[in-house]
């Protein structure tokens, strides 16, 4: 019998809109997660998808993936009943004979290699028996970018299906702080917007997108095939006038990130090469005329420009650099207008006549810039291409950076990339589409304003450098250096940079290395940057010199498992299966769609190349627990507490992966209660953190705060701390709660729903027990070891990792958390450990759009503004004036366990009603 296809694309667009999709009774993606850990700019990202064949005969089930064009795979596995398959990176050649061998032999070995704007695309296959499941784990790292002062890590989301177990969790951890973070994109906004949770803790950020199966269908960008879109977390990292940030591996590795501000801009010399050859017709050049108005209006008053437009010959403007006057801005826009398509392409000519024009105007103290947009090859004149790279080369004399823009797919890209590299610049692809102005202009904006040129990265001591130097650094970029300490001595290194700035010498250094970080970190970082700057030299280079860059190249690809030009991924599959090889494609690859028009049916995900939520609602936030612990208690009237131990300071938390917390157990017994500690109950962001032996697999959830108050005596009743989000304040209030309180968590009139919780009796606990009220005599009891559905009389408990369904809520219980769902609204349940104690703590991932919401997870962000700090803090909350101590608390909805400092008031002050009004007398 012929066997079923069908196709999950996992981490990438679709290549084509299909005419038909299985039936959902036929296969499921019922899991499909993305998990993104950004450390000093380095992302590492794990997609995890898994996918069940509900037929009674086997399906091939194919794993699309798209990644950023920067990253490289680096794993990639897939798990058969049980067995796990590894792909493995090799040489290409011998990836290729393995490949063909496969197919000598009649195996049906697939390759597919696509590029579009951002992303990259591969794909493997492999066939699930009956009513079997698989499992696709897929690993890449990329050293993000900044461009225009801010780093992007971009998310592109498209199933196929809604699943019911998606997520997104994404951590940042910055040593410098973190300045800024903010979520973007198409799934970002209207009804998507309220799955999002974001967390801001100095150093450390967590965004996280919790979208409900029902959200999966009705977004703007959604339907019955689920999500299609993207998500774009954007952040930047302090910064100072200094040599930068500089970090360093116990082995020695070390890696310099160098942008430094507050420096004087350079004016400019930029000379325009505009293409206006008979292929640049229509909208192309209707675009270009459009984006060189706007560059024209931003060019600076000392600004010099030149203008050139080549067909088959060359037209100026004016035949010499002049000033960015209005009068000549105002003369160089009429000749925009009148630029119309004609004629062959001569590349030569026009580049040499641009060296020219900027070499006859030399300006002491400025910074010179050749700009290059063409959308095809060269057709008059000299067209070798050899010759012309050899021509401009010699030309440019590394006076000045070349930067080519290539104009759709026509273009010969390589041949631009090579000569832009070869003169100290960069090319960029501009895509042939309606937005094409705007990527003339975003381009021209990371080159408006440079700030320094000879830029000379020196390292005393220092060895197996990266590139150091460069010719420019503009406002809004980074020069990353990385390389090891001569004999790991840090003693005897000194880095140092050299530069010039307007018409003076300036230098930058520091002896003091501020940071040291995870070993294979940095290692990667600089394998990771030594790799692409050896396949960027290996093109500039012929003969035995070619060769062998490009072996030191191959070597490190494979020594850190990277999939690059040099490298393949080999899938292995189960006995009797094909071999697939996965290439990195080349910028402008063609873009194939072998499956166009097919009719078969595509399911799954996508990511290219982004923090928690908050006590009540945020615009476009969710709302979390947050569980801390107290610390520096303030005196104030009517604050119940107990005092806590002054010497307390909980302990600093590591960074972990996606996807730990508390172990689970049986809570039958009762448990120790520390008698130099109190307990605090969580707000409005739960916090939750791991044990040390759990930091191989970490999740990182948002939620209400709960903290532990130490007690003067083990009789003393326990308090939990609660932290609640301020609307525009980077400083939390926090209140406690004392006792084991039975807490309204969430109320829904309207749907008959209702969650609470019942906070525990131990130190440095969260909630024993969270019942969820479904409708008329059906409950979900939530514990530890295991969850309870209650319909009627009937009792039917659950204690494995399994999707639970109970009228309108869907329970999913994993190993770490329980994810509750139910229209609009979607709540995790984190299962942590502390001290040997396990409790839980809910947060909520997704805020439901029913303004009749009550409960603590319902609340909004306090209002709040500061009075005075001295002799005594007060603050004017909602109109009432109250006074405050500063105090702190660990914040356990975030895995990391941040310690946030926040303003300490009362319960019925920060939550602006009575303390009782949250209470409830049964669960």
């Amino acid at each position: 019998m012929e066997r079923a296809v069908v196709y999950v694309t996992l981490f990438g667009l679709l290549l084509a809109l299909v005419t038909t999709l299985p039936i959902k009774e036929d296969w499921d993606i019922y899991s499909f997660h993305i998990n993104s850990t950004v450390t000093s700019r380095y992302a590492t990202t794990v997609i995890t998808s898994r996918v069940a064949n509900r037929m009674d005969e086997s399906k091939e089930i194919e794993f699309h993936v798209r990644i950023p064009k920067n990253a490289f795979i680096s794993k990639f596995r897939m798990f058969i009943d049980g067995q796990l398959y590894d792909g493995a990176v090799k040489a290409k050649e011998q990836a290729q004979q393995e490949y063909t061998d496969a197919v000598s032999r009649g195996q049906s070995a697939g390759i597919v290699s696509s590029v579009g704007r951002t992303l990259e695309e591969f794909k493997t296959s492999v066939t699930v028996a009956p009513h079997k499941k698989v499992t696709f784990e897929l690993t890449y790292e990329e050293l993000l970018k900044r461009r225009i002062g801010k780093y992007e890590l971009q998310i592109h989301a498209r199933p196929m299906q809604p699943v019911k177990d998606f997520k997104v969790d994404v951590y940042i951890h910055e040593k410098a702080g973190i300045s800024f973070i903010n979520v973007q994109g198409g799934l970002s906004t209207k009804n998507l917007a309220n799955a999002i949770t974001k967390t801001h803790a100095d150093k450390q950020a967590w965004v996280y997108f919790y979208p409900t199966e029902d959200q999966q269908k009705t977004c703007d960008s959604c339907g019955e095939q689920g999500m299609n879109g993207d998500l774009v977390v954007v952040y930047d990292v302090n910064r100072k006038a200094s040599i930068g940030d500089i970090k360093k591996s116990s082995d020695g590795y070390f890696v310099h990130h160098f942008a430094p501000s507050n420096l004087t801009r350079i004016s400019k010399n930029v000379v325009f090469i505009i293409d206006q050859s008979g292929s640049m017709s229509g909208r192309k050049i209707q675009q270009t005329r459009i984006a060189l108005l706007h560059i024209l209006s931003d060019l600076a008053e000392d600004d010099h420009f030149g203008l050139i437009t080549f067909d088959r010959e060359i037209f100026h403007w004016k035949r010499e650099l002049v000033q960015a006057s209005k009068e000549n801005l105002d003369g160089a826009k009429e000749f925009v207008q009148r630029i119309n398509d004609r004629g062959a392409t001569d590349i030569n000519l026009a580049v040499l006549e641009g060296a020219r024009m900027l070499n006859a105007h030399p300006r002491e103290g400025s910074a010179s810039i050749l700009i290059l947009l063409t959308d095809g090859d060269p057709t008059s004149g000299v067209t070798n291409l050899g010759r012309i790279k050899s021509n401009v080369k010699e030309a440019i004399a590394g006076k000045f950076p070349l930067y080519c823009l290539g104009f759709g797919y026509d273009v010969n890209f390589e041949f631009l990339k090579t000569m832009s590299l070869q003169n100290d610049g960069v090319a960029r692809r501009i895509y042939d589409d309606s937005d094409a102005d705007l990527q003339l202009r975003g381009f021209y904006v990371e080159v408006a304003t440079p700030l320094l040129t000879d830029v000379t990265m020196i390292y005393l001591g220092g060895t197996n450098l990266t590139q150091t130097n460069f010719s420019q650094y503009y406002d809004g970029s980074e020069i990353v250096v990385a390389g090891q300490i001569t004999d790991n001595n840090v003693e005897t290194f000194i880095p140092q940079v050299v530069a010039l700035s307007r018409n003076s010498k300036v230098t930058f250094s520091e002896t003091n290395i501020t940071e040291i970080v995870s070993d294979d970190l940095i290692q990667r970082v600089w394998a990771y940057l030594t790799v692409k700057q050896l396949l960027e030299k290996e093109l500039q280079l012929s003969g035995p010199e070619k060769d062998k860059v490009k072996e030191e190249a191959l070597e490190l690809s494979l020594k850190y498992s990277f999939v690059t030009p040099l490298t393949s991924m080999v899938v292995t599959k189960p006995p009797g299966e094909s071999t697939d090889v996965l290439h990195k494609p080349k910028e402008g690859g063609t873009h194939t769609n072998p499956h166009r028009g097919s009719g078969r049916g595509f399911a799954g995900g996508s990511f290219g190349s982004s923090a928690g939520g908050s006590f009540g609602s945020s615009a476009g936030g969710s709302h979390s627990f947050q569980k801390t612990s107290g610390m520096m208690r303030g005196n104030f009237p009517g604050h119940r507490r107990t005092p806590m131990r002054s010497d307390y300071v909980p302990p600093p938390p590591p960074p972990m992966p996606p996807g730990a917390a508390g172990r689970l157990h049986d809570d039958s017994h009762r448990r120790k209660i520390y008698p130099d500690f109190g307990m605090m109950p969580t707000a409005v962001e739960m916090f939750y953190e791991m044990e040390d032996d759990d930091l191989s697999t970490v999740h990182f959830p948002p939620t209400i705060v709960t903290a532990t108050a130490p007690t003067t005596t083990a009789t003393a009743p326990l308090s939990h701390r609660f932290l609640l989000k301020a609307e525009n304040q980077s400083i939390p209030l926090c209140f406690d709660i004392t006792g084991n309180e039975r807490l309204k968590l969430l109320h829904s009139p309207s749907r008959e729903l209702s969650v609470n919780g019942e906070l525990d009796s131990v130190a440095d606990g969260g909630f024993t027990k969270i019942v969820i009220r479904v409708k008329a005599d059906l409950y979900i009891d939530i514990y530890f070891n295991e969850i309870i559905v209650r319909d009627g009389q009937t009792l039917t408990p659950h204690t494995g990792e399994e999707l639970i369904t109970a009228g309108s809520v869907t329970v999913i219980k994993r190993n770490k958390e329980v994810d509750v769902a139910t229209g609009d609204i979607r709540i995790v349940i984190l299962l942590h450990e502390r001290h040997g104690e396990k409790f839980l703590w809910p947060v909520l991932r997704q805020h439901p759009s029913d303004n009749s919401i009550e409960g603590i997870l319902a609340l909004k962000p306090a209002v709040y503004e500061e009075l005075q700090q001295t002799p005594s803090s007060r603050l004017k909350i909602n109109e009432q004036e109250v006074d405050v101590d500063r105090s702190g608390a660990v914040d356990y909805s975030i895995v990391s366990r941040p310690t946030l400092g926040c303003w300490l008031v009362s319960a019925d002050a920060a939550l602006q009603r009575p303390l009782d009004d949250f209470i409830v007398a049964q669960l």
